[in-house]
């Protein structure tokens, strides 16, 4: 390049002014220069090449045969400046000479073509800097113009197919009409037809396709799409060697495909590449070259996102160097100056909320003042700097507590909600910021139309049309809790508000992955036992009985409701085919672009929203399908106890109650004389004393916490049932919240001779919600054998030897075996695998195992098989066909999640979701002689003279076998065993 740059100046200077072929020699340097400075990035050459343009025009005055490509290659060069250095000025000139460039080539000229793409390209360049529509409307016209002049079978058609696959794909962005990308992946796949291997430009089509398909898994969520795009990526990388001119544009289109994938997976090693081959862009892209700056900010952006999976400080510090080094190549007057200047601000910031150290907030709030300056009243993205520099603001009155600061945030807020209408994407975030700075404030200096303004604003709430984000969840929860400790009027709206975005927010998240469930783990943290406690001390009992169950479980209800009506709607017709695929294409491409947005949500999943609220409807317009999607009504969750009372025990901050359900009459209130601290004690202080059990000194402590739950807890719910003519041995069932999820309620009583305990009273069984009860109450249906397998595992690949399993199993096949079909797996045949296939073909299931609980990933918790452990994940895939009964003789088969018990995520919650209806768990450690014993006689009492197995017989022959038992094992045992389910 250097040798041509050199021989084109030695024949300029051959020419001296006034010779016939000056200005071809001006124009073939300038040419060189330019091409020289898309290698090697120098901006001198480009500045240099402009110059000797303009010189070489001035020598092709009007009716000069070769006028009109002086002016097209001097507005290639602007055009070229512009995207360097942001000066508007080039770019409208060089508008401006493509347009006296193409009316020099009417139609029929041989350059028409030529210059109705370059005058295009320079107005799409416009409209990425100003966002005018009409600028990239007539672009995407004149590409069409072009097109039209490069008929199939034109040499250089692929070039205007690619140009108007490329500004469809820009309209697209801007205005989210499908069928625009539709078109530009299309275009795109026939220009990459048109360049075979070996084709010089074939890298570029395999980017530009790669780049339409990661747009459309944005938009729809297909994983195919993504997968494709990170191929296509690799593949036009490969065909950019080391030297080659496009080699860092190709390693950095891949390494954002990667971290589109990871965002969506949370694969790590995609994240890491993808930081690796930014590296590796920003080591092309030397000191000097034009794009360096965009690379430094691309590593530092990946360095952030690792850093907030990981924690480490040492990437994050990274980022904010690079960013700082980004921001230098960024200098005052750069049209883009604003954006390094935000993402530095926001790594200080990060920084900040990591060590604490203040002068980092204080150059995160300069940085952002910086920024806000460069986006002046009237630019469409004022809001965000506005609401960035009042956010940091706001974390430095924390801090440091000068009301000043809290002032400003406030103001900045009110301007940034100005800029924000009804409707607008970012209206509830900035709504969201504004309340809670006057709720700041409020609390600072007590001035009532501070708090009066922000529960103005929170009211406002319900009726945004948005898509829900984490932070609108959190917001409402705040709301709700402002209102209860303000005693204001809207708390009930508040949690009503707190649980829609609840539910719509899990819906939208992933189906079956524990990492999303995490995501609302601390949002819903007692935020449906709080809303129960609302309605009830407002007498609205209905409504505490619906709130309770929309906000408890989350994880399972969602995978229950979005597994059987998708199920259903596919029976549904050709329609219900349809919407069903649509529905699925939708909430996968909304969980994709909620992974990647942070805390505002973006124009993008406003769009997604707009069409997956539009494709719910549209369901509810189908027969028995006006419900979908929508939490139960009271008139439903009544169906629970058609077999028997339901009595909820919840738990909230607010005070303690019980509600009992029966099925044709209104819900019966009892309230509870401990407060949720009692509550919380007296459940850490019995798991406590269940890791004793097996020692000598328990027994009195059992017996005491077990009299203080029936004093304060279950006698005031039986003397109500009592009172409600619910008579002596009935079956009730307990679906308790909070801390009562971890309590024995089965096993309370007064324990003092001549009084009943529960047990002697009524037969107990627990449900961890009503809507699991009443889909347990489904009959299966009607098979011509049943099928029971025993599967036991005494010798695992972890945990000591269990010595009595192969007593318990022979038990369970003399019991069973003359009355079903009976299978029995065991040991080298008891593998994780082998398991899942016997339950596959078998109804009915005894396990007798190590049950492996894990407090703190509850996911995680599992049997222990001789090849490894059967997890809680591979049970919620499987698809069982009606399974009837489960049989648990494990420990800790009931054992959640340390910090949220509340949601039952547990070996035998697992096993009723999968779908067997009445299932028999444990609550601590189970004595293996024990086991045996219960087994027997829970196997005896089953079987009845019928010649077959019913499963809602499962409770009373547990009730039976624990009664007979009784004067024969230690207390511990006796209730150790609990029934869930029918």
């Amino acid at each position: 390049m250097a040798d041509r740059v050199e021989k084109c100046r030695a024949a300029l200077q051959s020419c001296p002014p006034g010779h016939s072929n000056q200005s071809t020699s001006l124009s073939n340097l300038a040419i060189s220069l330019q091409s020289r400075f898309k290698q090697r990035g120098v901006p001198s050459d480009l500045d240099e090449a402009i110059e000797l343009h303009r010189a070489a025009l001035l020598l092709r005055p009007p009716g000069h045969p070769e006028r009109s490509a002086s002016l097209n290659n001097l507005a290639n060069s602007l055009r070229n400046r512009f995207q360097q250095r942001g000066v508007t000025s080039d770019l409208n000139e060089a508008i401006e000479l493509h347009r006296a460039a193409l009316l020099l080539r009417p139609p029929g000229h041989y350059c028409r073509s030529v210059s109705l793409d370059n005058l295009a390209l320079s107005l799409r360049n416009r409209f990425k800097k100003q966002g005018v529509p009409s600028d990239l409307d007539e672009a995407i016209e004149l590409h069409r113009a072009a097109l039209l002049l490069h008929p199939p079978g034109h040499s250089q058609r692929s070039t205007p197919l690619n140009n108007l696959g490329n500004s469809l794909q820009s309209r697209f962005k801007q205005r989210g009409v499908p069928s625009d990308l539709d078109e530009a992946i299309e275009l795109h796949r026939a220009a990459l037809l048109l360049r075979p291997p070996g084709h010089s430009s074939r890298s570029v089509s395999l980017d530009n396709l790669a780049l339409g398909l990661r747009d459309r898994f944005q938009q729809r969520g297909v994983p195919s799409d993504l997968d494709e795009a990170i191929e296509l990526h690799r593949a036009a990388l490969l065909l950019c060697p080391p030297g080659h001119s496009d080699q860092s544009a190709s390693l950095n289109n891949l390494a954002f495909g990667l971290q589109n994938r990871f965002q969506q997976r949370g694969v790590p090693s995609d994240l890491d590449e993808a930081i690796e081959l930014h590296r590796a862009a920003l080591l092309l892209r030397s000191p000097g070259h034009s794009e360096r700056s965009a690379s430094l900010n691309n590593l530092a952006s990946g360095l952030q996102n690792r850093f907030k999976q990981h924690g480490v400080t040492s990437d994050l510090d990274e980022a904010i160097e690079l960013h700082r080094a980004a921001l230098l190549l960024r200098p005052p007057g750069h049209s883009e100056r604003s954006t390094p200047l935000n993402n530095l601000a926001n790594g200080l910031k990060n920084r900040f909320k990591q060590h604490g150290v203040t002068s980092d907030l204080d150059e995160a709030i300069e940085l952002h003042r910086a920024a806000l300056l460069l986006r002046p009243p009237g630019h469409s993205e004022r809001s965000t700097p506005l609401n960035n520099l009042a956010n940091s603001l706001q974390n430095r009155f924390k801090k440091q507590g000068v009301m000043s600061d809290l002032d400003e945030a406030i103001e900045l807020h009110r301007a940034a909600l100005l800029l924000c209408p009804p409707g607008h994407s970012n209206r509830s975030t900035t709504l969201i910021n504004l309340a809670n700075s006057l709720q700041n404030r409020f609390e600072q200096r007590g001035i009532p139309s501070d708090l009066d303004e922000a529960f103005r604003l929170y009211v406002e709430l319900p009726y945004l049309s948005h898509a829900v984000s984490h932070r609108d969840l959190t917001a409402a929860k705040s709301w709700a809790t402002s209102a209860e400790e303000r005693n204001h009027d809207s708390a009930m709206l508040a949690y009503l508000t707190a649980l829609k975005f609840l539910d719509q927010h899990v819906t939208i998240l992933s189906s079956s992955s524990p990492r999303h469930f995490d995501v609302v783990r601390t949002a819903i943290a007692s935020l449906a036992m709080d809303a129960f406690s609302c309605s009830v001390r407002h007498g609205a009992l209905t409504t505490a009985v619906e709130m309770v169950e929309q906000g408890r479980a989350v994880f399972w209800t969602h995978l229950a409701r979005l597994r059987s009506p998708l199920n259903e709607l596919l029976l549904s017709g050709d329609t219900g085919a349809a919407l069903e695929k649509e529905f699925k294409q939708l909430s996968f491409g909304l969980r994709s672009a909620f992974n990647q947005s942070t805390e505002e949500p973006s124009p993008q999943i406003r769009q997604l929203t707009v069409q997956w609220n539009d494709v719910v409807s549209r369901i509810r317009m189908l027969p028995d399908f006006s419900r979908f999607l929508l939490p139960p009504l009271f008139s439903d969750l009544q169906k629970a106890a058609e077999e028997g009372p339901v009595v909820i025990i919840n738990a909230s901050r607010y005070g303690c109650d019980a509600l009992i359900i029966f099925s044709e009459q209104d819900p019966v209130h009892v309230p509870l004389d401990i407060p949720q601290t009692e509550v919380s004690e007296l459940s850490a202080e019995f798991q406590s004393l269940t890791e004793q059990f097996g020692t000598s000194n328990y027994q009195n402590k059992l017996a005491s916490i077990l009299r203080k739950l029936w004093d304060c807890v279950v006698d005031p719910v039986v003397q109500a049932l009592r009172a409600s003519n619910i008579h002596h041995g009935s079956r009730i069932w307990w679906c308790p919240t909070a801390e009562f999820t971890l309590l024995p309620l089965h096993a309370a009583g007064p324990y003092e001779k001549n009084k009943d305990n529960l047990s002697q009273i009524y037969i107990s069984s627990y449900t961890p919600t009503l809507a699991t009860l009443i889909r347990a109450r489904r009959v299966s249906q009607e098979v011509s054998a049943q099928h029971f397998v025993a599967i036991g595992q005494a010798n695992p690949d972890r945990g000591k030897e269990l010595r009595h399993v192969a007593p318990e199993l022979a038990i369970v096949a003399q019991r069973l075996g003359p009355v079903v079909s009976f299978t029995s797996l065991e040991d080298s045949d008891a593998t994780v695998q082998g398991a899942l296939d016997a339950l596959n073909h078998n109804q009915w299931l005894h396990l007798a195992c190590h049950g492996m609980p894990n407090r703190a990933q509850s996911f995680d918790s599992s049997f222990a098989m001789r090849d490894g452990p059967l997890m809680i994940k591979d049970i919620i895939r499987s698809n069982w066909q009606n399974p009837e009964f489960a049989f648990l003789s494990a420990c800790h088969t009931t054992v959640g999640h340390e910090k949220s018990p509340d949601e039952s995520i547990h070996l035998a919650a697992a096993m009723q979701f999968a779908g067997f209806r009445s299932v028999i768990g444990s609550m601590w450690s189970v004595d293996d002689e024990v086991a045996r014993q219960v087994v027997s006689a829970f196997y005896r009492n089953l079987v009845d003279g019928s010649g077959r197995l019913d499963c809602t017989r499962a409770a009373i022959a547990l009730h039976k076998a624990v009664k007979s038992l009784r004067k024969k094992i230690p207390l511990e045992q006796q209730i150790v065993f609990v029934h869930i389910g029918v």
